[in-house]
């Protein structure tokens, strides 16, 4: 018999979350280790805890979704993360491949789709929901430079209305180099306020439902 698949659940809403673990607790191939409420926790326990798929919210207070993913695979490249969000929009769904995330389900898909998805990952394949691979389909941000995946993490922190002090701490990182990825953010999207980047990450998906309805 096969080990079964170790999964952790991070999302910031408790009944969210033990739904999950109430689904995933019906098959017998699969131990769901922990229900975490934010990506600190998750890293603060990752070495322990050791997990074959993280089911991973994206909005959520303290260490979002995105940095955290990214930690994540730093520190052991082995786990999938498999995202689990509201947001079907395409900006959205390719940020968080682009930062390494397996997977991307929709949290109103049926039940059976997210085991289905946990399969998928770690089987090595890229796993996407209907919504999540219909909405990738039309082609997004033609003709503008696209943004890297740091300046990606770093526009969805500054979007929520941190300083750069804020995201330099928070990322572990220089102030002078998120001085340098702000001016290349604004410079690439066309926008020189801080209200702008804010209005820009709301409008393609980036900000939506953070801390509320992610």
């Amino acid at each position: 018999m096969s080990a079964r698949i170790r999964v952790v659940v991070v999302d910031d809403h408790p009944m969210v979350a033990e739904g999950i673990e109430a689904i995933l607790d019906g098959y017998d191939d699969i131990d769901v280790l922990a229900t975490l409420g934010d990506g600190q926790a998750l890293i603060d326990q990752l070495e322990t805890l050791a997990p074959d798929v993280v089911l991973m919210d994206l909005n959520m207070p303290g260490l979002n979704g995105l940095s955290t993913t990214e930690i994540v695979l730093e520190r052991r490249p082995e786990t999938r993360v498999l995202v689990l969000s509201m947001h079907d929009t395409p900006e959205y769904i390719s940020t968080a491949l682009g930062h390494g995330a397996k997977g991307y389900v929709l949290k109103d898909v049926p039940t059976e789709e997210i085991k289905n998805a946990i399969d998928a990952v770690m089987r090595g394949e890229q796993y996407l929901c209907t919504g999540a691979e219909g909405a990738l389909t039309p082609a997004d941000g033609v003709g503008r430079e696209q943004l890297t995946n740091r300046e990606q993490t770093i526009l969805l922190e500054l979007a929520q209305g941190k300083s750069n002090k804020e995201v330099a701490l928070t990322l572990d990182i220089s102030v002078r180099t998120v001085e340098t990825h702000r001016k290349n953010i604004k410079r690439k999207l066309g926008i020189s306020s801080t209200a702008g980047l804010t209005r820009y990450a709301l409008e393609h998906g980036v900000l939506q439902g953070t801390g509320v309805n992610s």
